[in-house]
């Protein structure tokens, strides 16, 4: 938006930060305006997360507030100049979030507790694995068969009363009242 008189120069993006480089508020304005979408597009690529791409592509128009006189035609488009800001700050807020998740892994591992205790996972799968061999001798055979079958040996409820010869209702409730005392045998409530 030039005013009436203004020169073409002084309405250009470079001529703009030439303005604000001279503290001319207007003439960030008229930046902000601008800019502000391709710095959040730019910033938003890299980053990813909506909220932060907001806050970063803040921080790269305030910086261009701030820096506008660093600014020099010799070596590029004030597009460019804008651009390469808004990248570079994004890049730099994935490298200080990964940074500090590196950081809290390895402080965790400091600590000396580990994320995963492969001999505590162990215990606990054998122990799991007792009370359920023990929850199953407790089942009748019928119902233990037909539980093993259908569980362990991956049969369907219809292969299963084919394999017994019985009818698939008899096998239904067989596996039924079977799972029944295995939840109460196991202490599982149910929802």
């Amino acid at each position: 938006m030039r005013a009436a008189g203004e020169p073409a120069a002084e309405s250009s993006l470079e001529g703009l930060l030439v303005r604000v480089a001279r503290g001319d508020s207007a003439a960030f304005e008229e930046v902000y305006v601008r800019v502000s979408p391709v710095v959040l597009g730019v910033v938003l690529r890299v980053v990813r997360d909506p909220a932060q791409s907001e806050e970063v592509a803040q921080e790269v128009l305030v910086e261009i507030w701030r820096t506008a006189s660093r600014y020099d035609p010799e070596r590029g488009s004030a597009n460019a100049w804008v651009c390469t800001m808004a990248h570079r700050r994004a890049v730099d807020r994935v490298r200080s979030a990964q940074s500090a998740a590196d950081r809290e892994e390895r402080a965790g591992r400091r600590d000396g507790s580990p994320a995963y205790d492969a001999v505590a996972e162990e215990v606990e799968t054998r122990l799991e694995r007792e009370q359920v061999r023990r929850c199953l001798a407790s089942l009748t055979e019928l119902q233990r068969e037909s539980i093993t079958l259908a569980y362990y040996g991956g049969y369907t409820y219809r292969e299963v009363a084919e394999l017994l010869d019985v009818p698939l209702g008899t096998v239904k409730t067989r596996l039924r009242d079977g799972l029944i005392r295995m939840r109460d045998c196991l202490g599982v409530t149910s929802t």
